[in-house]
């Protein structure tokens, strides 16, 4: 079961909810699946009748069952769950990359390093370099200029001085 919203209060008198979506959109909700609610630690399904997005993480829903501003009020606070798993990202491997600092050669990709929030490449200096030693660089998304897999080309923004 996967966690995609919780229930943050009610609205109207004809049971609305409004909710607040979390790792997706609103509109991404299938409105075809139930949605499950846990009460007394399993999961109830529930339909959604009518979803109207509000912005990009939060939404008002009818569900089929809650009708009345009582039925709304006991379900504010809960999580509201879907069947399945996340997918993972996959993380692209650019051992055997050419790494690129502003379209200027600087060595061989020939390792990544998982460091926790910080994913690293261990890159072997071309062979012109002063340097003969890998050097650990960090793989921000805010570095990226462009990745090409046909050529295997990384081309990075580095800071000055980080080589």
């Amino acid at each position: 079961m996967l966690q995609i919203a919780k229930i943050l209060k009610s609205n109207g008198t004809d049971g609305g909810l409004l909710i607040g979506v979390r790792d997706i959109e609103p509109g991404q909700i299938d409105l075809q699946e139930p949605v499950f609610i846990e009460f007394d630690g399993l999961p109830v399904p529930f339909f959604i009748q009518d979803l109207q997005q509000r912005g990009t993480s939060k939404a008002i829903i009818h569900l089929n069952d809650v009708s009345t501003l009582a039925d709304a009020e006991e379900l504010v606070g809960r999580s509201l769950w879907i069947e399945g798993e996340w997918e993972e990202e996959k993380e692209t491997d650019f051992t055997g990359w050419t790494l690129l600092n502003r379209g200027v050669p600087v060595g061989t990709v020939t390792g990544m390093e998982p460091i926790p929030g910080n994913l690293c490449l261990y890159v072997r200096p071309e062979c012109h370099s002063e340097r003969s030693e890998e050097s650990l660089v960090p793989l921000h998304p805010d570095l990226i200029l462009s990745a090409d897999p046909a050529t295997r080309t990384l081309n990075l923004d580095l800071p000055d001085g980080l080589l």
